[in-house]
């Protein structure tokens, strides 16, 4: 099999830990969950978890994403929940070295290459480093990211104003100040008919990372104000910012970054137009390929 010299592929790594994940995890988990899960038992430096693609995206997570693609398509992983990556009978008996991983991988890389002939391999590879696995057909949420980017400052205060409301929040009001602490609006969210709680937010049009210390000022401009405080970006969190903001014995901090914005935006549509996608489903075409030209 032609090698691949790519030093940024490094897929193959995680493809054993991730099975070993999932394991723990009882069978299956929540992409989140399972990385968390695999930067914990590998001791996963704060740097490398920060690193962002040119796109935004983190760039660790979404090389445990691509390689739980190649599980899926090796049959070691289902692929029928969407949101819930769960090991396959096959999967849950299958322990991987990295060297079995690369095998699985530079298998899939020269059969992707063959399904998209107008794709060299080292073209597949670097839109696999750049992107998540559902966006290379589907480019509906880099697009997005980069229309909210492009928003003006206040432009993204009031479409985040929009989308609390349309998950729920009632009252929502942006402030407009910049005397106010940091804070660019609030809200009510009722937990039940008996309780419901302010909500105080922020906005963050961002392309890089919210650091611990902003989460902080956040939070000390809240006090006594809310409940709760929700810090919504275009960008991403670095791990300090994150424990900051489940800190034992502060006032909790919701961090939405740019992925799990895209995901709120999918999940009542604004500002979207749903379209039907049909993917090529490789696993069902493997039988039928020519092994002879992909072994050689």
């Amino acid at each position: 099999m032609t090698e691949i010299k790519n030093k940024q592929s490094t897929f193959p790594k995680w493809m054993g830990p991730l099975l070993e994940a999932l394991r723990q995890l009882g069978g299956s988990g929540r992409p989140k969950e399972v990385t968390n899960t695999i930067a914990k038992n590998l001791n996963i430096s704060d740097k490398t978890l920060e690193e962002t693609t040119k796109t935004g995206i983190p760039r660790f997570y979404n090389q445990v994403a691509w390689a739980r693609q190649y599980l899926v398509w090796e049959g070691f992983l289902d692929a029928s929940s969407k949101g819930i990556w769960t090991l396959t009978p096959k999967g849950n008996e299958t322990y991987l070295t990295e060297k079995q991983g690369r095998e699985i991988f530079l298998k899939w890389v020269e059969i992707n290459q063959k399904a998209r002939k107008a794709k060299s391999k080292n073209e597949i590879l670097k839109e696999q480093e750049e992107d998540e696995p559902e966006n290379i057909e589907h480019t509906l949420k880099p697009n997005l990211l980069e229309v909210l980017q492009g928003l003006s400052p206040k432009g993204f205060e009031n479409i985040c104003k929009r989308l609390l409301r349309e998950h729920g929040f009632e009252n929502v009001e942006v402030t407009g100040g910049s005397h106010d602490g940091g804070i660019d609006g609030y809200g009510t969210l009722e937990l039940n008919p008996f309780v419901s709680i302010k909500v105080l937010f922020q906005c963050k049009r961002y392309k890089g990372t919210v650091s611990r210390a902003q989460v902080g000022d956040f939070r000390n401009a809240m006090i006594g104000r809310a409940e709760k405080g929700i810090i919504l970006t275009t960008g991403t969190f670095s791990e300090d910012a994150k424990r900051e903001a489940s800190r034992d014995g502060a006032p909790p901090i919701e961090l939405i970054d740019a992925s799990k914005l895209i995901d709120l935006f999918e999940k009542v549509q604004l500002g979207l137009i749903p379209k039907v996608v049909f993917e090529v489903d490789l696993k069902f075409f493997e039988p039928y390929l020519d092994k002879e030209k992909i072994n050689s």
